[in-house]
Order: structure tokens, then sequence, then C-alpha cells
């Protein structure tokens, strides 16, 4: 399976894609994709969907995990990563991807086996899963890879449910 995480904003939106063959994974590419402050937002949400559909087109991941927005208290931030999120989103769709959405505690989850885990916590099961001398900077970058280390894990739960269930109804 080859999963590309993302986590959208519309400042930094991190990426991060993973293959994993059998028990072996293997990150393809991670990065960060930025737009200028200073230009207006229709202009840096189409430079945001230009560098997704790039990065869609040269690596054809099966499926997109994106981080599902959840803000309670900046609205102006929430709604500038909830335009991005849309931007990629409909990327991801028009790419004919499989989309997932999780929020950060079910990455945390994943990755860290704690729900409520620090972000450096997370940011450093990131580096093991992937292989990383170092943990992977910038933050908006390692979120994307967690992104998809809790997609892999997530689907290999939900695959190794459906093999005991089929055994189960023998």
């Amino acid at each position: 399976m080859f999963v590309l995480g993302i986590d959208p904003g519309l400042s930094r939106c991190g990426y991060g894609a993973v293959r994993q063959n059998g028990r072996s994974t293997e990150v393809v590419s991670a990065g960060l994709i930025t737009t200028p402050r200073e230009l207006q937002v229709a202009e840096r949400l189409s430079i945001l969907l230009s560098d997704i559909r790039g990065i869609l087109s040269e690596l054809r991941p099966e499926v997109v995990a994106i981080e599902r927005i959840l803000f309670r208290s900046n609205a102006k931030t929430a709604m500038s990563v909830g335009q991005a999120s849309g931007v990629v989103l409909l990327a991801a769709f028009e790419a004919g991807c499989e989309i997932v959405e999780y929020s950060a505690s079910e990455v945390k989850l994943a990755i860290a086996g704690y729900g409520s885990a620090e972000k450096l916590q997370v940011q450093k099961m990131v580096q093991i899963l992937a292989k990383l001398d170092h943990i992977p900077r910038p933050p908006d970058v390692a979120d994307a890879l967690g992104l998809a280390f809790c997609h892999l894990a997530n689907h290999s739960h939900q695959r190794a449910l459906r093999t005991a269930e089929r055994l189960e109804a023998r």
C-alpha cells in the first residue's frame, strides 16, 4: 500500500509518502509546501492546489490520509486550514485516490499508543517508524508522515479483524 499523508495548512502544508510492502515500510518522499503570506488567499490556494496536484501526479499514491480539522479557539486559523484542507481533498478526489481523514488524537493513538501523547513523543515515534537519523523537520512534515503511518496501522488492524471474522464464520 502506498499512502500520502498531508497535514494541511495555507502557510505550511506538510506531506509525507510511505510505501508498505508486507512488513517493510519505506518513506518515499516528504516535504513542505509554503505559500507567501503577502499574496491574496485565492492566489495562495491556487499555488497549493498546483503543488498538491504535482505531488499526486508524480507519486501516484493509492490513499491520501489528511488531518481532520478540529479547532475550538482560533477561527482565523481554522478558516485557512479548512480552505487548505478543501483544496487537498479536491486534488486527491480528482486524482482518483482513496481519501481518509484522521483526527490528531487518532494519529497520536496509532503512532504513540496514547491519544493525548505529546507532540515530541509522536515525532520521535515517526522518526523510529521512518527509520530516520533525526526527527523530521519542520513539525508539519513529521505530522504528515504520522498520518501516513496511522493509516497503515489502521489498515493492517482492519485487515486482521476481517481475517478473524472470516475464520470465526467457518
